[in-house]
């Protein structure tokens, strides 16, 4: 994709750092350096504003990635692009079928209504809910992992959808300021929305997070 865009030695891409390292290591394999930009706390994507502060005389290609089933907000990105003659790529998520997105919809739903102790994601029209991911308020990483050991100790299958930003890996370290980036790697939980989850196993979730949620509390 970016080799037929022309993208090669010496540019510059843009790219989120929340996420796994495949895209950096796509635009690595072209030649071109792979340029980190922050993320919008709401959606989990690539932060326009963010994206335009980065750009550079080098930069030629923004790769977005939507996430978790909410859609990036590629108006504003496009038109950033535009301003700054900028391709822009997205990578999508695999389609569901109706019927499936539906029922994690309403699953999704019961979830917003009852938890309590961490943030629920905030709704939106586009959410195909592909993973529900909520916030554990608490002092950073160790509160949110010691609040997940403890879910899946209940029964609860949960699990950390970024755990180490792409910025910190060995092979792409940055020194980069990517706070919101870092926070929700710290802070994010992924829990179990799936369309075949009955009744039981919903109320097992709620009863579980709520439970729990109230030993975690952000730092002062």
């Amino acid at each position: 994709m970016l080799r037929a865009a022309g993208v090669g030695a010496g540019d510059e891409v843009i790219v989120p750092a929340f996420g796994n390292s495949e895209l950096a290591e796509a635009v690595i394999l072209t030649g071109a350096t792979p340029v980190f930009a922050d993320i919008d706390p709401v959606t989990y994507c690539l932060d326009p504003v963010a994206v335009e502060a980065v750009v550079s005389a080098q930069t030629v290609a923004v790769l977005v990635v939507h996430r978790f089933g909410r859609p990036a907000d590629v108006a504003r990105l496009h038109e950033v692009g535009q301003r700054h003659g900028l391709l822009v790529l997205e990578q999508g998520e695999s389609a569901a079928p109706y019927a499936e997105v539906a029922q994690r919809r309403e699953r999704a739903g019961y979830l917003d209504r009852r938890l309590r102790g961490v943030r629920t994601p905030e709704t939106s029209g586009g959410h195909t809910y592909q993973q529900y991911v909520v916030r554990v308020a608490g002092n950073g990483r160790p509160d949110r992992d010691a609040f997940a050991r403890a879910l899946r100790a209940r029964g609860v299958d949960c699990q950390v959808p970024v755990r180490t930003p792409v910025h910190r890996l060995p092979g792409f370290r940055r020194e980069v300021s990517l706070p919101e980036t870092e926070r929700a790697a710290d802070e994010t939980l992924a829990l179990p929305v799936e369309a075949s989850l009955t009744r039981r196993e919903m109320n097992r979730i709620v009863s579980a997070c709520n439970a729990l949620g109230g030993l975690l509390r952000p730092a002062l």
